[in-house]
């Protein structure tokens, strides 16, 4: 493998690492400043000094996240001048902005307000305390937005020129307000709330079943978890399916490079499955359900969609000989249905234990066992947001910046393949080691915390 395919894979491990621990930062932030908020508004004397230890008992599960999303992400910005330096020349004016003010407006709020919540709890009231949180939350939620605002220049680029063969910005406005942000950040930020949600649900079924002191507490966490997580699962869906009739305009081709079409038609079906030969430009077999792909691009069975064959045809025409078909339709096509199959299967689960603990409360104890197997759902929305990243970025192949400069040409030119396998057997390994340390710390201080009225 050259340079070239090296530097993608490690680009691609790199950020699939830092993306399974931002979801939760974005979504448990919100639930932990939402828990806090339930503690300061109690009467109770006894409830507030359980309410004090579940707060304690999610932040930490938080912090623990919070500091693996943060040594993840710090290699990441390295990989633009040692892996993509083309890249970083032919954007830096652009790319720079919204990186710069990630960190100014965002991470430093998250990193000073994060130390005042752990540290400030004997010296600060409660609502300044609780305020902190609050504060976390927007700053991590914040700090996202700035991302998908470089990242949705690199899908639809907005407001610039090129000048000497750089791109320039000529806008800001027009890069903040840029559409692909709206469809791109609103599904981000109602994933992070499923992904967090769902968490809590989780540790909380479980403690349901393995720990009777603390019971009575986690069946009331897990009834206000499951009204979170429904509303993430229920944005989320909508978010992203305005966000895919808005690529019918802003990137057809990642359209129908995900559900495998390669001619136009209209109405267009939805495959169900489908065997694709991409080499020749078709499905050798499909099942198809007829109209239901127009119908969901148009929300009418009357529509044209075009297939990837002619969008292949009008690239040529626009952008010169070449082949601007995404590299792995294939991929593209079972990953979005890996998606919208988690995400489905998330929503029985919550249906289900939504009924559970709101009509038959005082049966929960009837399902200690099924509780006791809830941790190997845990999975699901991490598969969901793995996958999720995978469409959005492999869908814009071969560009890197869509339109503008393509990933070939953005590598740094005097990387060698070694020089990349070695760091890319490095951070691997090394990420792999800090996981297994970050998920046994959380699962022995789970196994560990009881929240009852004691005092600390």
């Amino acid at each position: 493998m050259d340079a070239l395919l090296l530097s993608r894979l490690q680009f691609a491990i790199t950020t699939v690492y830092h993306f399974l621990f931002v979801p939760v930062t974005l979504g448990l932030s919100i639930f932990v400043a939402l828990l806090e908020t339930w503690y300061i508004c109690s009467n109770s004397y006894y409830e507030r000094l359980k309410l004090k230890r579940l707060v304690k008992f999610f932040g930490t599960i938080f912090l623990i996240n919070f500091a693996m999303g943060v040594v993840t992400g710090i290699v990441q910005e390295f990989h633009f001048g040692m892996n993509w330096s083309e890249y970083a020349r032919f954007m830096g004016d652009i790319f720079g902005a919204p990186l710069a003010l990630e960190a100014l407006t965002a991470f430093f709020i998250e990193s000073t307000f994060i130390g005042l919540w752990i540290f400030g709890w004997d010296k600060l009231s409660e609502k300044m305390h609780c305020l902190c949180i609050w504060i976390v939350a927007f700053g991590s939620n914040l700090s996202a937005f700035w991302i998908l605002v470089a990242n949705s220049f690199m899908q639809h680029p907005v407001g610039y020129e090129i000048q000497d063969g750089r791109a320039v910005m000529t806008s800001f406005f027009d890069l903040v307000t840029n559409h692909y942000v709206l469809g791109e950040y609103s599904h981000a930020f109602f994933a992070g709330i499923t992904t967090g949600g769902f968490l809590v649900i989780v540790v909380s079924a479980w403690k349901i079943a393995t720990d009777s002191v603390s019971r009575e507490m986690f069946v009331r966490t897990i009834r206000r978890a499951v009204l979170f997580t429904f509303v993430g699962l229920l944005g989320v869906m909508g978010s992203g399916h305005m966000h895919a009739q808005y690529l019918a305009t802003a990137n057809p081709m990642k359209l129908a490079s995900f559900e495998a079409l390669w001619e136009t038609e209209n109405p267009a079906p939805f495959a169900v499955v489908a065997d694709i030969n991409q080499a020749e430009g078709r499905n050798d077999f499909e099942i198809l359900i007829p109209k239901m792909f127009t119908f969901m691009v148009h929300n009418s069975f009357s529509g044209e969609v075009k297939g990837i064959n002619d969008l292949q045809r009008e690239a040529i025409e626009k952008y010169g000989s070449g082949y601007y078909i995404p590299n792995d339709v294939r991929g593209m096509f079972w990953s979005f249905r890996v998606m919208i199959g988690a995400g489905g299967l998330m929503m029985l689960i919550v249906l289900f234990t939504w009924y559970q603990v709101f009509f038959r409360r005082s049966h929960i104890v009837e399902h200690l066992q099924c509780l006791k197997f809830m941790p190997l759902l845990l999975p699901l929305p991490f598969i969901a947001n793995s996958v999720g990243w995978y469409i959005a970025e492999a869908g814009r192949q071969p560009w890197i910046v869509v339109g503008l400069q393509k990933t070939a040409v953005a590598v740094s030119p005097n990387l060698s393949a070694n020089e990349v396998w070695l760091t890319l057997i490095g951070f691997t390994a090394i990420y792999l080691f800090l996981a297994v340390l970050a998920v046994f710390a959380a699962v022995m201080f789970i196994r560990r915390t009881k929240i009852t009225a004691e005092e600390d």
